[in-house]
């Protein structure tokens, strides 16, 4: 068993089972969505992002594409979180928690495609 694979296919399906558990829940409703686990999907989506590089196949570019989707997605959900809790008049809505709650879903489309193509490759790979 390579270790490597192992830690590589942790950590893409940790960053995907964490964004599902962050998108749980009703869609506007700030106390299904908790702020820790939008993070740690933050920081493990940023570690597989590290992981992905130096692989040149067509499959790792395609891998590191989705990654990168998924961080811009997700940064973009804790920007929208913060800017509305700390710096709008408004405070944080239900509207505002749809915003976030759609970009993290977002995010979770780019991961369940990035785990679809892990699984796609190792399918592929012959002994």
């Amino acid at each position: 068993m390579n270790r490597d694979k192992v830690i590589f296919g942790f950590f893409i399906v940790l960053a995907l089972t964490l964004n599902v558990g962050f998108v749980m829940g009703d869609i506007d409703n700030p106390n299904h969505h908790e702020v820790i686990e939008l993070f740690l999907a933050i920081v493990v989506s940023l570690i597989c992002t590290v992981l992905k590089f130096g692989d040149r196949s067509h499959v790792g570019a395609l891998m590191l594409a989705t990654s990168l989707v998924a961080d811009l997605q997700l940064i973009g959900a804790a920007l929208v979180w913060g800017y509305a809790g700390q710096i709008s008049a408004l405070g944080l809505t239900g509207d505002t928690m749809a915003s976030v709650v759609s970009l993290a879903a977002g995010a979770l489309v780019a991961n369940l495609v990035s785990v679809v193509l892990l699984v796609v490759e190792t399918a592929s790979v012959r002994r």
